[in-house]
């Protein structure tokens, strides 16, 4: 068991500098979308096309030691790792902004969904398969002994939301926040309408908006479709 996971951390380590090499001078391309909003299917299509993505562990790790001490500067820094970034904390309030004056010449995408109803059915019905009894929605003593990542990761994601502990998926608050959080984007970035793409990835079409922002030509016609709820 010690060898394997020696060996497992040899395996990464040597991704990890794989990646960095190849993502040497690049654009790099932030993945800015809450979660449930697509995020997933548009790492696999980075992927396909064969851009070097973040280790997600190691951003989780840093979301939990890093991003919720509002301390930005090792999130910075783990950016020299790949080209393309994604999911937490990328997903984050405040994170493309450190991002965006950390790597000038950066682009962002950010993933939407039908609409804030949609993402709220969509993130409810996942943390309950994931952290909920009995298939229901989590509270916040089941958040607290999630141990997703590490104890209390789980409670600090909902907490982003701005909900109390007694109702912890709140949907007014929920949805509020979503629908904030894509606003403050689009404002952030109105005047440079060339590092932006908003994009749903369930749309006719939306992949070619995903290729053309890129710059690039693809064997692929469409988004993969990763992790439904």
């Amino acid at each position: 068991m010690v060898l394997g996971k020696i060996k497992n951390r040899l395996r990464q380590k040597a991704t990890e500098l794989r990646n960095q090499r190849k993502a040497s001078g690049k654009v790099k391309y932030f993945c800015i979308g809450r979660n449930k909003t697509g995020t997933t299917s548009l790492k696999r299509a980075f992927e396909d096309l064969d851009y070097p993505v973040g280790n997600q562990r190691k951003a989780e790790i840093l979301t939990g030691e890093c991003y919720f001490a509002g301390n930005f500067q090792p999130i910075v820094d783990y950016c020299k790792t790949a080209q393309v970034f994604q999911d937490v904390p990328f997903s984050y309030p405040e994170t493309y902004k450190h991002l965006d004056k950390a790597y000038p010449g950066s682009k962002f995408i950010l993933t939407i969904r039908d609409d804030a109803e949609q993402w709220y059915r969509s993130i409810t019905r996942f943390h309950a398969k994931m952290f909920g009894k009995d298939g229901r929605i989590p509270t916040v003593e089941d958040l607290k002994s999630a141990t997703y990542v590490q104890p209390g990761f789980m409670y600090n994601v909902v907490r982003v939301h701005g909900t109390p502990d007694d109702d912890p998926y709140n949907k007014e608050i929920m949805v509020a926040h979503y629908e904030r959080y894509n606003q403050e984007i689009i404002e952030y970035f109105k005047d440079r309408p060339e590092d932006l793409l908003v994009i749903n990835v369930a749309e006719k079409g939306a992949y070619q908006k995903f290729v053309d922002f890129l710059g690039v030509d693809s064997p692929f016609d469409d988004f993969p479709w990763e992790n439904r709820t």
